[in-house]
C-alpha cells in the first residue's frame, strides 16, 4: 500500500537518457509523482527524490548514465535516489554501490516503481537496494502515454525484443516482446486528446512486433487508433524493414485519416554479408523495396533511416555497399551510430575489428551524405503551403513545428505568439533559416467562415488525393 502522506509537498527531479520510450516513461513517472502531491523541483532547487532512467545502448550510453547518477547526487545532497531504465537492468549491483544512490529497479520492477518508492522512501535505512529479474523472467508492462512539456504525446504500445541481434544488449536489458491490448491503447489515446493532445507518437522497442502478447496485429492497432476523434496526427517511431508490410504502406497512402507520411526504418548496414552477421532479419533488396514502395505511394513522404559504423565485420568493401545503397535510394536523413562493443554480445566473436580512427571517417561521409539528402528533401517544399503543429516557446523568440510530413519550420518572433502553441496551422514555406535547420514560415490567411483550413491540393491538406502528402 503506498503511504501517499509521506509525499505530500515533497520535490522531485528527473533525468532521461536514451531512447524516446525512456522519455515516455519517465514523463509517466512524473504524472504518478504529481498525483501523490510531489512538484518537479525548479532549476536550482534541491529535490527530495531523484529519479534517473538510465540506457545501455552503448558503452558511451553507459559512461553518461553514472556521471548523470554523480551530478544528481551532488546537485541533491540528501534526496532519495532513484535508478531505473536498461543501465540499471544490466548493471544493478553496480550502480546500487555507486555513492547517494538509494534504489535500483529493473525492467520488471519499474512498473511498480511508485510502490517501491514509497516503501524506500518511508522506511529509508541508508543502505541502498536493488531488485532485478532475470531476462527470462522479465513480463511486466508498464503502461505510458505522456507528454511531459512536449507538445507531442508518446504512446507506448510495445516493449523488449525478440530478435537477439549479435551487437544489442537491449533484449537482456528490456526482456522479451510484450504489448497491451489495443482497447487499453486506444483508452490511452482518448485520454490524451481529453488533455488537449493533437499529435500522439507510438514508441517500444520493435512495435512492429507488436501482438505478441495478445494475437493482435499492428495493422489492426493503426487503424483502431485512426479511428480515436480528436487526434489529428499520429507519428510511428521505428519500424523494422520485415515488419513493414505492404498493407500497412497502402493503408496510410490511401486510407489513412491521420497516421502522417514520415517513415522511420532502421537498416544498420546496407552490406548483405555484415546484415548476416547481425543476425538481422531482412537483406538489402527488401530494405529498399520498402523505401521505393514508400515513395510510389507518397512521395513527399519523409524517411529517416538508423545506420551503424564501424560494426565487427564491416571491410572497406562493405562499408562502400552501405553507402551506395543510400546515396542512390530516396531516403531523407540518416541517423548513424558508430558500433560499440558491448560485453556479452556475439558480436565480440566476430574476427574483423575497424579501427576507430576508421569509423570517425565512416561516420562523417555519412553525416555528411544526410545533410545533402536532408537539405535537397527540404528544398524542394519552399514555396509550397503546409499545416504545421506549433511548439510553446519563450516569449520573443522563434516558434517550431513540423510539418506533416516532418519537416522542421521556424516561425519568426514578430509572428509567434503564446495562442499558436499546439495548434495546427497553416503556412507558407519559405527559405532556409541562418543553420539550415528549419524552413522559415510565413502565416497564411485564417479561411472565411465555412471554408476548410487546406483546400484540396494543397501541402498537407487533409483533402489531397490519395498517393499525396494530404492522402495520409
Amino acid at each position: 500500500m503506498i503511504d501517499s502522506s509521506a509525499f505530500q509537498g515533497k520535490t522531485a527531479a528527473y533525468y532521461t537518457l536514451g531512447c524516446k520510450l525512456n522519455f515516455s516513461e519517465t514523463s509517466t513517472f512524473g504524472k504518478m509523482l504529481q498525483q501523490l502531491g510531489v512538484r518537479t523541483a525548479a532549476k536550482g532547487e534541491v529535490a527530495d527524490i531523484c529519479l534517473i532512467n538510465t540506457c545501455s545502448v552503448t558503452e558511451v550510453a553507459d559512461r553518461k548514465c553514472r556521471q548523470a547518477i554523480h551530478r544528481l547526487v551532488r546537485q541533491h545532497p540528501g534526496a532519495f535516489v532513484v535508478v531505473t531504465g536498461c543501465y540499471a537492468q544490466l548493471e544493478a549491483e553496480a550502480v546500487s554501490h555507486i555513492e547517494g544512490v538509494d534504489l535500483v529497479l529493473g525492467s520488471n520492477e519499474k512498473a511498480n516503481l511508485v510502490q517501491f518508492l514509497s516503501d524506500g522512501f518511508v522506511c529509508r535505512d541508508g543502505i541502498a537496494t536493488y531488485r532485478r529479474e532475470k531476462t527470462k523472467d522479465i513480463t511486466s508492462f508498464a503502461p505510458s502515454c505522456s507528454r511531459g512539456n512536449r507538445t507531442r504525446f508518446f504512446l507506448k504500445v510495445q516493449d523488449g525484443c525478440d530478435y537477439f541481434c549479435t551487437y544489442c544488449t537491449i533484449p537482456y536489458a528490456r526482456g522479451f516482446s510484450r504489448n497491451p491490448t489495443i482497447a487499453s491503447l486506444v483508452k490511452q489515446a482518448e485520454e490524451a486528446v481529453a488533455e488537449g493532445g493533437k499529435e500522439i507518437v507510438l514508441t517500444g522497442v520493435n512495435i512492429g512486433d507488436f501482438g505478441k502478447t495478445t494475437g493482435e496485429r499492428f495493422i489492426d492497432l493503426v487503424r483502431a487508433l485512426d479511428r480515436v476523434e480528436g487526434i489529428s496526427r499520429y507519428r510511428i517511431s521505428s519500424l523494422e524493414p520485415d515488419l513493414l508490410s505492404d498493407e500497412l504502406i497502402s493503408w496510410c497512402a490511401s486510407e489513412s485519416r491521420a497516421f502522417m507520411p514520415h517513415f522511420h526504418i532502421p537498416l544498420q548496414s546496407g552490406s548483405d554479408e555484415v546484415l548476416r552477421l547481425m543476425h538481422r532479419h531482412y537483406d538489402s533488396r527488401l530494405f529498399a523495396d520498402k523505401i521505393l514502395r514508400i515513395k510510389e505511394l507518397m512521395p513527399q513522404a519523409f524517411i529517416g533511416v538508423d545506420v551503424m559504423v564501424g560494426c565487427r565485420g564491416e571491410t572497406p568493401e562493405c562499408f562502400e555497399q552501405t553507402y551506395e545503397l543510400l546515396n542512390r535510394l530516396p531516403v531523407t536523413q540518416l541517423h548513424v551510430f558508430p558500433y560499440s562493443e558491448r560485453p556479452g554480445t556475439a558480436a565480440l566473436k566476430i574476427p574483423y575489428v575497424v579501427p576507430e580512427q576508421e569509423k570517425k571517417q565512416r561516420s562523417k561521409r555519412l553525416l555528411e551524405l544526410s545533410d545533402r539528402k536532408t537539405e535537397a528533401f527540404y528544398a524542394s517544399h519552399i514555396g509550397q503551403e503546409a499545416e504545421v503543429l506549433f511548439e510553446k516557446a519563450t516569449r520573443g523568440r522563434a516558434m517550431h513545428g513540423f510539418t506533416r510530413n516532418y519537416i522542421r519550420v521556424e516561425l519568426p518572433p514578430q509572428d509567434a505568439c503564446p495562442a499558436l502553441d499546439n495548434q495546427l496551422v497553416g503556412v507558407r514555406l519559405g527559405q532556409f533559416n541562418r543553420d539550415k535547420s528549419s524552413l522559415i514560415a510565413r502565416l497564411l490567411p485564417f479561411p472565411e467562415e465555412g471554408e476548410t483550413s487546406f483546400p484540396s491540393g494543397r501541402l498537407g491538406g487533409v483533402s489531397s488525393p490519395p498517393g499525396r502528402l494530404g492522402g495520409v
